[in-house]
């Protein structure tokens, strides 16, 4: 039996993860569940797995769901710092990071410290730190699993090829809502239609990035730590099916593709299950019914949220990091019908003038970036 713990489990991976989970009983014991404020559904879910800790983030909701679970053994604590107890917690095995944005940095690096393995559904830890994440995790011997599709794609890939071999890896992307789409058409773009994702059935903070493609220049950015590569070795192609999830090519022109339906399960229960394969019922892909696999290069110069991932990439240091901190700014300003679709990428490339860079961060300049970027970025989108 494996010892869980989920940070975000009210949220998409999470509420996917305990699915899975409650699907393979006896090979899982959910150990911790963290919510952002969701706390009707936080309470539902730890009577129902009843785990030894909960954390609620929202102090404002703390007393509710301590009552809720006054008759029960399950430890109630609240605040972003106990979600770095429950990282922590002995006797965990595997974390999963499901949490959305850079506050899942600090109890990523806690999970760490304690010599747990990390599912990582978090990439903004591996944009903001990269670094940081991936040296501690060597230092501590923690396994980092990727949890998003295209990632699990490329560790799937890997697993049992020779270090250094990889000569390039595609990340695909399905293109959005708004593939194909010019200019013109995008400066009158809705949340409404942003939110309408072709594929996949996600968050509302993720698929706006899918419908800007700075989704997609996240992936890069987190891909280059993950598997240790450089920015032209890279690359992201347009699959409006969403079948082939990724694909590594070798330094021996050989090429490697990891394929399935457009269903996050598969890569959750891949991830909660690795180094095992485990047998489930989900429905299986069916070459009939997919005659045509298409593939088209992406448009950096309509969608320059990936454009300017690349280059934050290139540049490095604290560069990634302001770009995150900006891009949730702007796109919690787009739900909030504040800023257009396109101002996104201008509020972006703003802070990526103004913030101070800082080649080589520590963790509490990473903190500051973080800080200075987002007040930056507020006061452009309330212009």
């Amino acid at each position: 039996m494996k010892n869980i713990s989920i940070l975000g489990a009210t949220g998409s991976i999470g509420t996917q993860a305990l699915k899975v989970i409650a699907g393979n009983p006896g090979l899982y014991k959910v150990c911790a569940l963290s919510a952002n404020g969701n706390a009707d559904l936080l309470i539902e879910q730890a009577l129902a797995f009843k785990p030894m800790l909960v954390v609620i983030a929202d102090e404002d909701k703390y007393q509710t769901v301590k009552a809720a679970l006054s008759g029960t053994d399950i430890k109630v604590l609240a605040g972003e710092a106990a979600l770095c107890e429950a990282a922590g917690l002995d006797g965990v095995d595997l974390v999963l990071t499901a949490i959305v944005g850079s506050v899942g940095l600090g109890p990523t690096i806690a999970a760490i410290k304690a010599g747990k393995d990390i599912a990582l559904a978090n990439k903004e830890t591996l944009v903001v730190a990269g670094d940081l994440i991936t040296s501690l995790a060597k230092a501590h011997g923690v396994k980092i699993i990727p949890v998003d599709s295209e990632h699990s794609a490329i560790f799937q890939c890997l697993v049992g090829e020779p270090a250094n071999s990889v000569e390039k890896i595609y990340l695909t992307a399905s293109g959005g809502p708004f593939r194909g789409k010019d200019l013109s058409f995008l400066r009158g773009v809705t949340k409404t239609e942003a939110l309408k994702h072709p594929n996949w059935v996600m968050g509302a903070k993720i698929t706006i990035d899918s419908a800007s493609l700075m989704n997609k220049g996240l992936e890069v950015i987190e891909a280059k730590w993950l598997f240790d590569l450089e920015a032209d070795q890279i690359d992201v192609i347009v699959h409006p099916q969403s079948i082939i999830h990724s694909l590594v090519q070798f330094n021996d022109g050989s090429m490697k593709a990891q394929m399935g339906l457009p269903d996050m399960n598969l890569p959750i229960h891949y991830a909660l299950a690795y180094p095992d394969r485990i047998t489930n019922d989900f429905k299986r892909f069916n070459f009939v019914d997919y005659p045509e696999l298409n593939f088209y290069k992406a448009d950096r110069k309509t969608f320059r949220n990936l454009e300017l991932a690349y280059t934050a990439l290139r540049q490095g240091g604290n560069m990634p990091c302001i770009i995150n901190a900006a891009n949730e700014v702007v796109v919690e300003a787009f739900l909030q019908d504040k800023i257009g679709f396109l101002q996104m990428s201008d509020v972006i490339e703003a802070c990526m003038e103004e913030i101070g860079f800082v080649e080589k961060p520590s963790l509490n300049n990473y903190l500051e970036t973080d800080l200075h970027t987002r007040i930056f970025a507020s006061q452009l989108v309330t212009k």
